[in-house]
C-alpha cells in the first residue's frame, strides 16, 4: 500500500518556478482565494503578480511571465509577520513577511498588496495558515493525544467512524495492552481500556503499509507508518481471524477511498469564491530541460523510534 504521503509535496516545500502542472490543484487541495496585485517585492520587485491561496500552500507567480513563479507549503513556514517594506510599485508600504525553512535552507519572502487600504492580503494568508497549523489531527500520527472522551471517539469535522472494534490488544510490551479500535474515514486510533491517555492516532496520510502478519502472539495487524511521520511498527491482534481479516479489508478500501479524495482538514472560507485555478494559470512553453524525479521515500528502512509503540515480532 503506498500512502497518499508519497506524492504529497505541496504543503511540505518550497519550490521555485514549478511547472504549470505542479501549479494545479492536487485531489483534496482547494483555492480559498485569489488576489491579483501582489507583488514579490524580495524576489521579484516591480513586478506585479497574482497570490493563490489553497489549503496546502501559497502560490505566487508574475502575470507578464507566468513561468516565475513560488510555491510556499505551509508546513515550511516558521513565522508570518508584517513589517514595512519598499516597493517600486508602491513605496514604503506595510507588507507581508513570511519566514520558512524548507530542505534545512531558509528562505524569506515579502509580499506587498498593490491594492491601498486592502488588508485582504494579511487576513487571507494568516488565517489560512491558522487553520492549517490547528489542524495537524488529520494529518500527522500521534501518540498520547486526547483523543477520547466519556469512552467515545472526540471525532474531527467531517470524521465518522465506520468500525469500532472491542478487545483489541497492541502489541508493544510483553504482555500486550487491550484496548478499543476504531476506524474512520481519516484515520486508524486505538486506545488502552484501562488508560485512554495511553493511544494512537494514524491518519490514513501516514501510512506506508497496513498488512497481517505473524508474531510472537500470533497473526497480527501491522501497520508502518511513513518516515516523515518516525517510521513506527505498529501491532494489533484482533481475534479471530474473520474479524482480522475483514478489518484489514474495511481499513484498505477507506484507505483507498481517502487517497483518491484527501481531507486535509483546513477548512476556511471566503465571502466570494475565487475561480477555479485551472482558469487562473496560464499554460506555459515546454522547456528543453530534463527533469529527474522525485527520489521516493523508503518507508521501510526506519529507525526504531523511542516509543513503546513498536510491534514486538519472532526472531
Amino acid at each position: 500500500m503506498a500512502s497518499a504521503l508519497d506524492t504529497l509535496w505541496e504543503d511540505r516545500d518550497v519550490r521555485f518556478d514549478i511547472t504549470a502542472q505542479q501549479m494545479k490543484t492536487r485531489p483534496g487541495e482547494v483555492l480559498i482565494d485569489c488576489l491579483d496585485s501582489i507583488e514579490d517585492t524580495k524576489g521579484n520587485n516591480g513586478d506585479r503578480g497574482r497570490l493563490l491561496v489553497t489549503n496546502l500552500r501559497i502560490i505566487w507567480h508574475s502575470l507578464a511571465l507566468p513561468r516565475v513563479n513560488l510555491s510556499v507549503g505551509y508546513n515550511s513556514i516558521i513565522n508570518i509577520t508584517t513589517r514595512t517594506a519598499n516597493s517600486k510599485l508602491r513605496g514604503q508600504t506595510e507588507a507581508l513577511y513570511i519566514l520558512t525553512k524548507s530542505n534545512n535552507t531558509r528562505f524569506e519572502f515579502i509580499f506587498t498588496n498593490l491594492v491601498p487600504g486592502s488588508p485582504r492580503l494579511f487576513t487571507s494568508v494568516i488565517a489560512v495558515h491558522r487553520a492549517y497549523e490547528t489542524s495537524k489531527m488529520y494529518r500527522d500520527l500521534k501518540l498520547r493525544a486526547a483523543l477520547i472522551q466519556n469512552k467515545q471517539l472526540r471525532l474531527l469535522p467531517r470524521e465518522q467512524v465506520y468500525d469500532k472494534i472491542n478487545g483489541v490488544w497492541n502489541l508493544s510490551s510483553d504482555q500486550g495492552n487491550l484496548g478499543t479500535f476504531f476506524i474512520t474515514n481519516v484515520r486508524i486510533v486505538w486506545h488502552a481500556n484501562m488508560n485512554e491517555s495511553f493511544n494512537v492516532s494514524i491518519p490514513y496520510l501516514q501510512i506506508w503499509s497496513i498488512r497481517i502478519r505473524d508474531s510472537k502472539f500470533g497473526l497480527a495487524l501491522v501497520i508502518e507508518s511513513s518516515r516523515q511521520s518516525g517510521g513506527y511498527v505498529l501491532g494489533f491482534k484482533i481475534d479471530p481471524v474473520d474479524k482480522l481479516q475483514d478489518a484489514l479489508k474495511e481499513i484498505n478500501s477507506l484507505h483507498k477511498v481517502y487517497s483518491a479524495n484527501p481531507i486535509f482538514g483546513v477548512d476556511y472560507e471566503m465571502e466570494e469564491k475565487p475561480q477555479p485555478l485551472e482558469e487562473l494559470t496560464v499554460e506555459q512553453p515546454p522547456d528543453d530541460v530534463e527533469i529527474e524525479p522525485d527520489e521516493q521515500t523508503d518507508a521501510f528502512t526506519v529507525s526504531e523510534p523511542a516509543d513503546v509503540f513498536t510491534l514486538i515480532l519472532p526472531l
